[in-house]
């Protein structure tokens, strides 16, 4: 599938101790938020479980594998509730941000696109199991009706594989643009992940290093920027950990590069709260 540039046609940081780091020394300048939340969106079974699990092996420097994922090829969400991961630091409590897992989207069952919306204003409960059949509803038990700082989202993250970029129907196109427009008009900021790289490209596959040398792989990140309407630096290409069983530089770079960048777009939108 396609070439391969000879330089990359977006260098990553030698060094990804520098973004160790940073998010390590992360913590929110504005003090009404005890950390940042990060909610990942999108199809289901594509990849958001998947992510979470690889922020967490970068993380401890190990593969680690809290979020439950399946492997079974399979249209239903195997992500049944709305559940926040922290990230533990050796022997000093947790990072000062947090991901939330989410139901993924479907044609017909899923995540129903109202909930989502719920959730960006900090609405939904943490451990509530969405019902595909009935949206939830001020009042209902998993509704939290005065939402803190905290519990709001304050970055919105699109999760989908590379390779089926082309594939979306303009249902799901439609449903992501709806959110795209709440999350919007609540100013959240919002970046995309394209993932599975390794399995949309054999460049990819063959060597991490290609990622962003891959001119199939370039072409998706510009073809996903004008479905959504994302701005192309608000797109990375992420190769998940799904089949190692122990963390590499190169793969680990990736990640640290879309995980720094949702961090510094989500803390933008926490200052601006305080202006």
């Amino acid at each position: 599938m396609g070439g391969v540039f000879s330089q990359s046609w977006r260098p990553l940081p030698k060094n990804n101790q520098d973004a160790l780091d940073f998010l390590k020394s992360y913590s929110p300048r504005n003090h009404e938020a005890t950390h940042l939340r990060i909610l990942l969106i999108g199809p289901a079974g594509e990849g958001k479980s998947t992510f979470i699990n690889s922020v967490d092996s970068v993380l401890q420097g190990r593969v680690a594998n809290r979020a439950p994922t399946d492997q079974h090829v399979t249209a239903d969400s195997f992500t049944k509730k709305y559940k926040t991961y922290k990230f533990s630091k050796t022997n000093e409590g947790h990072y000062s941000f947090v991901i939330n897992d989410i139901m993924g989207m479907e044609r017909t069952k899923g995540v129903h696109v109202e909930d989502i919306k719920l959730a960006l204003r900090g609405h939904v409960k943490d451990g509530y199991e969405f019902d595909p059949e009935n949206k939830l509803e001020e009042g209902d038990l998993g509704y939290n009706a005065a939402p803190e700082l905290s519990e709001r989202v304050h970055v919105v993250v699109t999760v989908v594989p590379a390779g089926v970029v082309s594939l979306l129907t303009s249902d799901m196109i439609a449903k992501l643009r709806d959110i795209r427009l709440a999350a919007t008009a609540l100013e959240i900021p919002q970046l995309a992940i394209l993932t599975k790289v390794d399995d949309a490209c054999p460049k990819a596959q063959k060597n991490v290093n290609n990622i962003y040398k891959s001119d199939y792989l370039k072409e998706q990140v510009y073809k996903f920027s004008q479905l959504l309407g994302l701005p192309v630096n608000s797109i990375f290409l992420v190769k998940n950990y799904s089949s190692e069983i122990n963390t590499n530089d190169a793969t680990d770079a990736h990640i640290l590069c879309a995980l720094k960048q949702m961090i510094v777009f989500g803390e933008d939108y926490l200052s601006h709260l305080n202006d």
